[in-house]
């Protein structure tokens, strides 16, 4: 599917100069540089527009490759406890350390992560610079204004991707003669002012309907805004602008924003951009890139060699996340850690063999979500089949038994989702969510309880109401995963909408909360609804450093260090992995930039504490 709506690469804005001496002349010097426009093609507004689209195509992360990946899934959902890495030991072996906290600064997919997000600031950079130079006769205020608000906007994106990574870092605005890795701009303050102050501009200077699909308009800004705040405790500031997204936000087409009806149709290719699609990197197949504007960061994660992708076996849930789904008698979650004990734990099918006939699925109550987040054997793989087990999984000794499947397509939906134009089928047009409304939710929430808990205002009935919102969607029945198996050939669509043509595939029971005692309790709800809610979607790990939930010290019971300890009675990698408070709530500044960063010997970066 060709969406063709922003996501088209400039090739000409980013060229790299090559240095060859075709003469001794000093005219030599005079000549324009290989690949380069002049100025009058590039100072003009269609230039400055065609800048801002290189700058959103930045979003996606590194090009063609996963592991300077914006998604997350291996800084945010691998550390953070939602997943294993999956596959053996040996393919993308630099993610076994990052997991298991030993990785060093010399490791490759840290100093990816930092060239894709700080080229993603450049060509921000660069937009704002070609409208500085703009003359009124060549654009209008008001159309200089949105340009520069939307860059503005995504300078703000690709900062806060370092920020939550790194803590200390560079903040490079439009004022710095900007070449990669020569820029030289120390890490000796904190950035949090300036990356508010750029989604601030957004916010209070985009429209909020009126823009084509993929564009940021001010509820995104605000929900960034927002999500900034939240991320600096500054509880008040936030529920302000999240009040605001929740009484009028709407998408860049117009619509209100709501929760989609079916908690699974957030992930289909079809619903892109519907009303809970706040903001997200617009993926993108047959237009002619040969897969460039595609979703390539999530290629490896597909059950191995089998259903969709056709390949890798990577990002495998972990035990600790299929057992968060239990329910109680109430349909309420075990927010204790009691879902790890050997009475509630999920029935898998770890070590068991694909023939042998003495397995069945889990009996116990479920929230839902499991079931469209994990894929577990006994129970269907939308329409690929059911689930088979081991033979479905590259390694169970190494990524245990279980398979990734929220961002899974449907059989009957390969020939739209994906176009063949690479080494597997997994290269998909279904896009990158940043932010859903969910997520606006469960931060209102979170702020109201924060702020009883402060004494400085807030509601826990709000706070219960926002909760209750999202899992009411999840109790919805005709978003249950069906016990029947379609065979790719029928009509996916009218499989989903026949929500009395089977039995559920599992005992789903949830239900809403019926009060918050206190803010405590509230909090431990709310962040457990998080955990159930974007499970597989990259967040985990940023979260639990945010709520200092790391370890015990934090007060929670559900906590990494715990996760780790579980997953060592599981799998044998874990065993022993040791999460250090102060130093791991960080990665290290990756080795390759500190290097590039020397004058007379002395870089102007700061290597983070205890590395």
């Amino acid at each position: 599917m060709n969406k063709n709506i922003i996501i088209k690469t400039i090739a000409w804005m980013f060229p790299v100069a090559l240095m060859v001496a075709y003469s001794c002349e000093d005219s030599f010097l005079e000549q324009p540089q290989k690949g380069a426009l002049g100025d009058e093609l590039v100072i003009t507004k269609k230039g400055a527009e065609q800048s801002l689209i290189g700058a959103y195509a930045a979003l996606k992360g590194n090009q063609g490759n996963y592991n300077g990946s914006n998604t997350g899934w291996v800084f945010g959902s691998i550390v953070g406890g939602d997943a294993h890495k999956g596959s053996d030991a040996g393919d993308q072996s630099d993610i076994n350390s990052i997991a298991n906290f030993t990785a060093t600064s010399t490791n490759s997919y840290f100093n990816a992560k930092w060239i894709t997000n700080y080229d993603g600031i450049n060509r921000a950079n660069s937009t704002i610079k070609i409208l500085d130079k703009l003359e009124p006769s060549d654009i209008s205020d008001a159309d200089k204004t949105t340009l520069r608000a939307e860059a503005r906007f995504l300078r703000g994106f690709f900062h806060f991707e370092v920020k939550k990574m790194w803590n200390m870092v560079p903040y490079v605005d439009e004022k710095i003669d900007y070449l990669l890795g020569n820029f030289k701009v120390p890490n000796d303050r904190d950035i949090w002012a300036d990356i508010e102050a750029d989604f601030k501009f957004g916010y209070d200077n985009l429209a909020g309907s009126g823009m084509a699909a993929g564009r940021a308009n001010k509820w995104a800004a605000g929900a960034f805004l927002a999500k900034a705040y939240i991320f600096q405790r500054k509880f008040a500031e936030a529920k302000t602008v999240l009040d605001a997204i929740i009484a009028e936000g709407t998408t860049p087409g117009g619509a209100r924003y709501g929760l989609m009806d079916r908690f699974h149709d957030n992930f289909e290719m079809k619903n892109d951009n519907n009303k809970e699609s706040v903001f997200a990197y617009q993926a993108s197949i047959n237009d002619g890139s040969g897969g460039n504007n595609a979703n390539f960061d999530e290629i490896l994660n597909w059950p191995y060699n089998n259903g969709p992708g056709g390949c890798c076996g990577f990002f495998q849930p972990s035990f600790e996340l299929a057992n968060s789904y239990r329910t109680d008698g109430t349909g309420l979650p075990l927010l204790d850690r009691s879902y790890n004990s050997s009475g509630e734990q999920l029935r898998d099918d770890m070590g068991i063999a694909v023939d042998d006939p003495g397995f069945t699925p889990d009996a116990g109550n479920l929230d839902p979500r499991i079931d469209w987040t994990i894929g577990r054997r006994g129970i269907p793989y939308l329409d690929w089949g059911t689930h088979p087990g081991s033979s479905w999984v590259r390694l169970q000794s190494n990524g245990g038994p279980y398979s990734p499947k929220k961002h899974a397509y449907a059989k009957a939906d390969e020939s739209s989702v994906t176009d063949g134009s690479s080494w597997t089928k997994g290269l998909t047009g279904i896009n990158v969510q940043f932010i859903r409304y969910a997520q606006v939710l469960l931060w209102a929430a979170e702020a109201e309880a924060e702020l009883v808990k402060a004494g400085t205002g807030g509601s826990l009935e709000k706070a219960r109401e926002y909760v209750n919102m999202v899992r009411a969607r999840a109790a919805n029945p005709a978003g249950f995963v069906k016990a029947s198996v379609q065979d790719g050939k029928s009509d996916w669509d009218a499989y989903l909408d026949a929500t009395v043509a089977s039995q559920p595939a599992a005992k789903y029971v949830v239900a809403e909360y019926p009060s918050f005692p206190d803010a405590t309790y509230a909090l431990r709800a709310i962040h457990f609804e998080h955990k159930l809610e974007f499970g597989m979607e990259g967040h985990r790990f940023f979260d639990l450093v945010r709520w200092d939930e790391t370890t015990s010290a934090g007060g929670n019971p559900v906590n990494l260090q715990a996760y780790l300890d579980y997953e060592g009675t599981r799998l044998g990698i874990y065993k022993g992995v040791t999460f250090v408070r102060g130093k791991h709530d960080y990665y290290p500044l990756p080795q390759n930039q500190i290097d590039l960063e020397q004058t007379g010997g002395v870089s102007a970066l700061n290597q983070n504490p205890g590395y």
